[in-house]
């Protein structure tokens, strides 16, 4: 299976990511540079955490508008993964994979810190956790208030899209505390928090670990 590590200009964690499902999952990793137009050859594609073109306009904004991108769409509508991290949640949400939209923080602050987070379904990629459960991942943050009008919100939860919800304190003020989100057909997942910092114990836990390795099994099940 090869995953493919989308880089633009202005990621900062797409080595983060390549160091889980190459040097932890041992799967063949690329890195496929933001002007890149073939992904013919990758499985997953992952858009990772930073700062994609400085977020000027709106966070994911000027991404969106990437060669690559029309790639990524193209990807999801075969019924391939993409999966979103951070910066790569409000890219996948500006591209219309995803519904709503990430704001500034209710506090219009950055937000860095250590959240605990209530898993919603485990019959997607994260079978490898039990419904209910709550793990601990990070959030690196200023524009992460999930949002969407009462219509496409109620439609969200009717469809059972939420993968992932703040427990206890929501840091960001994110409607129903959402923290992730998948698409209808349940291939493309988006979430605020970051699993791949929290993948190697050496890194103080590996809450995270689990979401990588249902995504690979998830795979390995359809090939």
């Amino acid at each position: 299976m090869k995953f493919g590590v989308v880089v633009f200009p202005g990621s900062n964690c797409d080595r983060d990511v390549a160091y889980v499902t190459r040097d932890l999952l041992g799967q063949p990793t690329r890195m496929v540079w933001h002007q890149e137009t073939d992904i013919a050859d990758l499985d997953v594609v992952i858009i990772p955490g930073g700062f994609s073109y400085g977020d000027y306009l709106r966070c994911g904004a000027i991404a969106r508008f990437s060669p690559v991108m029309q790639q990524v769409v193209e990807h999801a509508q075969k019924g391939k993964f993409v999966l979103g991290i951070c910066n790569g949640f409000q890219v996948l949400t500006e591209a219309g994979l995803l519904p709503g939209v990430l704001t500034r923080n209710r506090d219009l602050h950055f937000i860095c810190d250590r959240v605990a987070l209530k898993v919603e379904r485990t019959n997607l990629w994260t079978q490898a956790y039990t419904t209910g459960e709550v793990i601990t991942l990070p959030i690196a943050h200023g524009e992460g208030r999930f949002y969407a009008d009462a219509v496409t919100l109620a439609e969200i939860e009717d469809n059972r899209q939420v993968l992932f919800r703040y427990e206890g304190e929501n840091p960001n003020g994110s409607l129903n505390n959402i923290a992730g989100i998948c698409d209808r057909r349940g291939n493309v997942l988006g979430m605020m928090p970051h699993p791949e910092r929290a993948s190697d114990a050496m890194l103080g836990g590996s809450d995270g670990l689990k979401l990588f390795q249902g995504l690979l099994e998830k795979v390995a099940a359809l090939a």
